[in-house]
């Protein structure tokens, strides 16, 4: 099981970032579809509070969920589950969704968010922090290589959804 802080205080003057809760389904829901719009795929979110409830907050959540505040208004989120490396034997996080409003961007927020990621990945003595970028995403590409991010090049993602993915597991 994975620890993780209730709040923590960070670096920058009025900005936490706390765990997120049953009760900010609806809140989680709306990041979502924020990135989406930002990512031009706002026509592929299907998920809804009932959905988000009943995976994220449960007492066995898929994934987690924290929220970043900046005097107390929600202004950013990060979604991530745990995996796992064969070849460093270890668990790591998978960030699925970081999002930081527009108008609250260049102020640290995300850099924050990421850095609580890998004190929780240190802290659970995984092994790694990884997340996939779209490649149109310039802004997002040279944020994470100033982190240190290194890109994985050679590595492509694959994916099985809806009707191709009930046609492979029925042939069995």
């Amino acid at each position: 099981m994975i620890k993780i802080p209730s709040i923590t205080k960070t670096s920058i003057t009025s900005f936490n970032i706390r765990k997120a809760q049953k009760e900010d389904a609806a809140l989680v829901l709306d990041f979502i579809k924020q990135l989406a719009v930002y990512e031009k795929m706002i026509d592929e979110v299907v998920a809804n509070e009932e959905t988000l409830s009943k995976f994220l907050f449960s007492d066995n959540p898929f994934a987690h969920v924290v929220i970043g505040e900046f005097n107390n208004e929600p202004v950013g989120f990060a979604l991530f589950f745990t995996n796992f490396s064969t070849f460093l034997g270890r668990p790591g996080i998978f960030l699925e969704d970081l999002f930081v409003k527009p108008e609250h961007r260049g102020k640290g927020f995300g850099k924050a968010l990421l850095a609580f990621l890998a004190k929780v990945a240190t802290a659970n003595n995984f092994g790694r922090v990884e997340w996939s970028v779209l490649n149109w995403n310039e802004p997002a590409i040279s944020f994470y290589k100033s982190l240190g991010a290194i890109p994985m090049d050679e590595w492509t993602v694959f994916r099985l959804t809806g009707e191709r993915l009930k046609l492979l597991g029925e042939l069995l």
